[in-house]
């Protein structure tokens, strides 16, 4: 049961690094630092849309509307951190 434990906080720690990825390169992408012509980048970035809408889709659509202000990334991180927190103090329950 510990390796199950250890296979959920991997799973936590892949969503996180994922959702921070696509924060990262929506900024450089915003910012002119990377061009979504570029076929490599367009396909990156394609990719990570897939990854993280069908999360952000059902929060952006209960969260009111913030004027360009998409706080749909800061949630999920935010409820990954709480899963996180709670599979460790529930730990002695995987032993």
């Amino acid at each position: 049961m510990t390796s199950l434990f250890q296979i959920l906080m991997l799973l936590i720690d892949v969503a996180f690094m994922i959702i921070l990825v696509h924060i990262i390169m929506s900024w450089l992408i915003n910012f002119g630092v990377l061009n979504l012509r570029q076929p490599i980048v367009a396909q990156i970035w394609d990719g990570m849309n897939r990854l993280v809408e069908p999360v952000y889709a059902p929060i952006r659509r209960r969260l009111p509307a913030m004027g360009g202000l998409d706080l749909a990334p800061l949630i999920v991180i935010l409820a990954l951190y709480v899963l996180e927190i709670i599979l460790r103090n529930n730990v002695s329950l995987f032993l």
